[in-house]
């Protein structure tokens, strides 16, 4: 390796793997109590009509949620749900981001000439791998963060929430979601993908949330939303989600170069000879 530079050296599977999933667990642990606050929102008023969950409503606004949690549960309540946030990122960021170089060469044979179908074809393939592997613990996740203290703690601990969840509502429980979540999600950036995916999220969010029978699918959860609170139930947590998504994508990207080039420059000097 003599004469080159840690750049100079393509990374390696490993190398994408372990610095896509550390960048996204530490652009979660900057961004948590926003998406925490966005579970909040987005489950507020789910018994109710809109007019009463509109005149009811215990959270308002991104800084009104965050505020009130911690005046009411304390700063920690922020973080409900962090364990089973970290191991989601660590495993759907290295799958989606630090399998998808690999995949995209099994698909056009290592031509370094991707098309546009190729690079889309990749893209969802390492999207459902990602979704598959990390699902269980975006459905825990959810569940701690929508948890209030005042409402009683439905589990004590994240290995008692997959344990639980597994043996109330079957292993299939845990992977309480509809794929075109995800997929709708993964399209677009900033303002426009927050707008698209929004009504996803929301539902997303109250599904994952739900008590067994609740609802009978996504599309029954999301008929209920429309019935019972209004269209603009759809869009409920929609700033904290924008805020954390632009937030996030920043600093897991930053985060992910920066940690690429270390681990590429620890390979290299291990291999050169002293």
């Amino acid at each position: 390796m003599v004469g080159f530079k840690a750049t100079d050296i393509p990374p390696t599977a490993t190398v994408k793997f372990l610095g896509a999933g550390t960048a996204a667990c530490i652009a979660d642990l900057i961004t948590f109590p926003l998406d925490t606050a966005k579970v909040r929102l987005q489950i507020q008023g789910e018994s109710q009509g809109p007019v009463r969950a509109t005149a009811g409503a215990q959270y308002r606004g991104v800084l009104g949620t965050i505020l009130t949690m911690v005046r009411t549960e304390g700063p920690r309540s922020l973080y409900n749900g962090l364990v089973a946030g970290l191991q989601r990122q660590m495993s759907f960021a290295s799958v989606r981001i630090g399998l998808y170089d690999s995949v995209k060469q099994f698909y056009t044979k290592g031509s370094e000439h991707a098309s546009i179908g190729s690079r889309l074809l990749a893209g969802s393939t390492t999207g459902a791998l990602a979704v598959a592997v990390a699902q269980p613990t975006d459905v825990v996740k959810v569940r701690f963060q929508a948890q209030a203290r005042a409402g009683g703690r439905r589990y004590q601990s994240t290995v008692d929430a997959y344990k639980t969840i597994a043996r109330e509502e079957g292993f299939g429980g845990l992977w309480k979601d509809d794929l075109p979540c995800h997929f709708t999600s993964a399209f677009g950036a900033g303002f426009c993908t927050t707008v698209i995916a929004s009504p996803v999220d929301v539902v997303k969010t109250r599904y994952m949330n739900s008590a067994l029978g609740q609802y009978s699918s996504a599309g029954h959860c999301a008929l209920t939303m429309l019935q019972k609170e209004g269209p603009r139930a759809f869009y409920k947590g929609f700033m904290p989600s924008f805020l954390r998504l632009g937030s996030w994508n920043v600093v897991m990207f930053v985060t992910y170069e920066q940690l690429k080039r270390a681990l590429m420059a620890a390979c290299t000097s291990r291999e050169a000879p002293f």
